[in-house]
Order: structure tokens, then sequence, then C-alpha cells
């Protein structure tokens, strides 16, 4: 069986998530008592319970689905259903952001059902819990390098899909972020005197992230680095790829005139 046209369009889920949530604000101001029962433990018939778990679904109600999509898959295990509710399971709970839980279902569908024809939606339902969660540069990035893992896991398993185009879309903001973290911590090394760790952290932007955003202040930075640790030839080999690379930018005018006051017998390109 296939899942719902919402469900499976890569680009809409961000969309149909917020909306989802958004309809939740007034949808989801019925009794507690008859939300209760809704899930609650009570034998139906497989068509019936499904049933009951898509209406709350396109009701804007994402958690009271995920629930009762779960217990489709409890009271119903060995029908065709099951299979299904796990999917939409997952996709409720990322619709009501409860990420954690999407994860550990759609993690339980691929276990179960790793070479199904919707183990893509699967990888990719993972991968956008992570996305999404991923913080400012100034926290840890722990998510952020899950994020990483899971989008490069669509790209390589399903390099012909549109979850795989729409993940390498994503994995640009990613490894941005990445370089980001490395470039916060390499000027906090700066400013504290420690020159070399922060060249180790800018290398790795150069090294690592090279077609970020970040990469010609990175390149600066180890103009500046090199010049303070007292090895001006470095500083020029990277005041000279800043030039060759990046002629235009801010930063490199920075670097040129760094290097004409303090390694005047070198030249910046």
């Amino acid at each position: 069986m296939t899942l719902p046209a919402s469900a499976r369009a890569s680009l809409r889920l961000v969309v149909l998530a917020a909306a989802t949530a958004a309809l939740g604000l007034t949808a989801g101001c019925a009794g507690g008592a008859k939300s209760k029962k809704d899930v609650a433990y009570v034998a139906r018939d497989v068509d019936t319970l499904y049933a009951a778990a898509k209406d709350r679904l396109d009701r804007g109600n994402p958690k009271q689905a995920a629930a009762l999509f779960d217990e489709v898959e409890r009271q119903h295990p060995y029908s065709p259903w099951a299979r299904r509710a796990q999917l939409m399971s997952a996709f409720s709970y990322y619709a009501a952001r409860d990420y954690p839980k999407s994860v550990q279902s759609a993690q339980r569908f691929l276990s179960i059902h790793p070479g199904n024809k919707d183990a893509p939606y699967a990888y990719y339902l993972i991968a956008l819990c992570y996305y999404e969660q991923i913080s400012d540069v100034t926290r840890d990035q722990k998510i952020t390098q899950q994020a990483l893992n899971a989008l490069t896991e669509v790209s390589r398993r399903y390099p012909n899909t549109d979850y795989a185009t729409d993940a390498k879309l994503k994995l640009d903001l990613v490894n941005d972020h990445l370089a980001g973290k490395e470039m916060e911590i390499g000027r906090f090394y700066q400013r504290s005197g420690k020159w070399l760790a922060g060249t180790l952290r800018f290398r790795t932007v150069v090294d690592k992230y090279q077609a970020t955003s970040h990469t010609p202040e990175a390149l600066y930075r180890l103009v500046e680095s090199y010049l303070a640790l007292g090895v001006p030839e470095e500083a020029q080999k990277a005041a000279s790829v800043l030039g060759n690379n990046y002629p235009g930018s801010e930063w490199y005018q920075k670097a040129f005139k760094l290097m004409n006051d303090k390694a005047p017998g070198t030249s910046a390109v």
C-alpha cells in the first residue's frame, strides 16, 4: 500500500507540518476526556481504527493521530495496514514536532521492512527530524552532525529520487552550520592567544567546508594566526589562496593590508 500524497511529497512536508500544528491550536481545544477516550485501548477493526487515525491527522491533531496509528500496529500487527500505520505514525509525530518519537517510529519501520518501497521516505523523514532541530552555531552541534549523516545517507542510498535532491540542498545549510561552529571556536582561541589551536579550526573550514560561506574569513584568520605565530611564509600562502579565489572580498582586502603592515617583504598574492 502507498502513503497518501500529502505524506509522500518531500518538498511539502514542512508546510504540512506547520499547517497541522496551526490547525491544532483550534482543533486541540476539544474536551480532554474525549481525547483520552479516542486513544484509549478499545478493540476495533483495523479499517475503523485506521480511519479514525487518518481523520485526526486531517483535522490537525497529529498527536492523537500518532497514538491511533500506533494502536493500529498494536491491535493488528499482522495486517497489511500495520506497515502503513508505522510510517503514518512517524509522519504524525513529525507533524506534531515530536522528533524523537518520529525518528523512533521511522527506524522501527526500517528495521522491520528494510527493503520496502517506502524506505526512502522513512530515511528522508529521519533526516528531516534532525534537520529541523539544528540550533544556533553557539550551541552544541551534535544534532547538526546527525542531520549531516542522515541527509548524506539519503543521497547515498537513493541518489535519483526527489528525496535526494532535497537532501542535497539541505546539506549546504548543514555544512555551513558546522563550518560556522569551527569558526566560532577558532575565533575564541584567537582572542585567548591560542593561535595554533585557532589555526587548526580554520584549516578544518578550508579543507573540509571549502564550499561554504565561511571560507574567505577562515583564510584571513589563517593569515592572522600564521603572522602571530611568526611564520609569514605560511601567512603569504593563505593570503595567496584568498586572493586567487576571492579577489573582491573584504577579507582579501584586509589580508592584503595586514601582510603589507606585518610582513612587507612578502606579497599577498
